[in-house]
């Protein structure tokens, strides 16, 4: 499970101090177990408990803090220039990204392989036209700012948000919680962005998240996101959700966690990342590992992430091997566990592609044991965005 992903620093030194979030005495305030994660103190679920908060975000509204995430903006003169720029480390197509649209995509390394898996906004506002907004993983971001500054030309700077604070509204009831207190929300569709006011406070709002269902992030003052986590939590059918059932959530809906799922050594065609990569920049290339992506469009590759069931309610945690039902081991499981929706275990790893066909018998090796599994088309769960 994610969680368990502690960093490794702190592990390894038992000195550094995790850091906080402007949030963190109101998970403490509402008892919840705090663990170290991505270098922060982080709660990992209130005291209903992950099966409890995974299945209220799938019927009602889960609020989770994400203010660990990395948020910066690059700023250039217009938007062609920061969006060539961003372009030059990234498969997505940036350019042709419209006003108030955001995009997933990959800081990939010249491999090809993948460094980091992000968020890029464009703002609505023509004011702000030569600014891309982008959201990293947290224990990537000092890595990734690094990276991407060291690639820029001269007339485009990465600032840092680290003024800001990150929550995610998630479940069939988030547009209905957040209408309330921000109406615009509701007008939104799925991957748009706006700057709205949120309780009565500025906020850059996108449709978007990562559970599979409908719902929002909301980015704010580090000072001011406290405000409006207490005023959405004045709702009844929101619930405030730890990082447990946020792992559940992106494991049923065929989400990948970076560093488990996907790191630098996977391809974006190997993770079956393809959707995210647009036709232009497919045909024309020009981003880090170009050459090697474009084949594997072509071609294929020799492995490929897919979807997997277990028989029986044993999960298959990641690091379990993957074989055929005569015994030759062909991959291995990147995150697995049991789906509280599901009502039972799913999992997701690496095959060769010669064994990666909805349907296909394998076996995942338990504690030693053969258990029966079959790939299975993700998500495991039907999402519900709204498009």
């Amino acid at each position: 499970m994610a969680v368990e992903a502690a960093d490794a620093t702190n592990e390894a030194s038992g000195a550094a101090v995790p850091l906080k979030t402007p949030l963190h005495a109101r998970h403490v305030a509402l008892g919840a177990r705090m663990v170290p994660f991505a270098g922060y103190d982080m709660p990992v679920q209130y005291p209903t408990g992950i099966l409890t908060e995974h299945n209220w975000t799938r019927e009602k509204a889960g609020l989770f803090d994400v203010s660990h995430m990395g948020q910066c903006f690059l700023v250039g003169p217009d938007h062609e220039t920061t969006a060539k720029a961003l372009e030059a480390l990234i498969p997505a197509d940036i350019v042709n990204l419209a006003p108030g649209r955001q995009r997933y995509s990959q800081l990939l390394n010249e491999e090809g392989g993948i460094l980091d898996d992000l968020m890029v906004t464009r703002s609505i506002d023509p004011d702000e036209d030569g600014a891309l907004y982008v959201v990293v993983n947290a224990a990537c971001k000092d890595a990734d700012y690094a990276h991407i500054e060291a690639r820029l030309p001269a007339n485009v700077k990465l600032v840092k948000a680290e003024h800001r604070g990150l929550i995610a509204l998630q479940g069939p009831g988030a547009e209905a919680a957040l209408a309330k207190i921000a109406p615009e929300a509701a007008e939104m569709g799925f991957m748009s962005s706006r700057t709205m006011k949120v309780a009565g406070i500025k906020a850059n709002v996108s449709r978007s998240g990562y559970t599979g269902e409908d719902g929002y992030e909301i980015s704010a003052a580090a000072n001011k996101i406290g405000e409006i986590w207490d005023t959405l939590l004045l709702d009844a059918d929101v619930k405030p959700i730890g990082l447990g059932a946020r792992d559940s959530l992106r494991l049923e809906a065929g989400l990948c966690l970076y560093g488990h799922d996907i790191d630098a050594t996977t391809s974006p065609i190997e993770a079956g990342l393809n959707w995210s990569i647009q036709k232009r920049r497919r045909e024309e290339g020009g981003f880090p590992g170009a050459a090697r992506i474009q084949r594997e469009l072509a071609e294929g590759t020799s492995r490929i992430r897919v979807g997997l069931k277990p028989e029986g309610r044993a999960p298959a945690r990641e690091g379990t091997e993957i074989a055929t039902p005569e015994g030759e081991v062909i991959g291995t499981v990147t995150s697995g566990g049991f789906g509280p929706t599901l009502n039972g275990p799913c999992a997701m790893g690496y095959v060769a592609r010669a064994h990666a066909a909805p349907g296909t018998q394998l076996h995942l090796i338990v504690r030693g044991k053969p258990l029966p599994a079959v790939v299975t088309p993700m998500p495991f769960v039907p999402s519900h965005y709204k498009r």
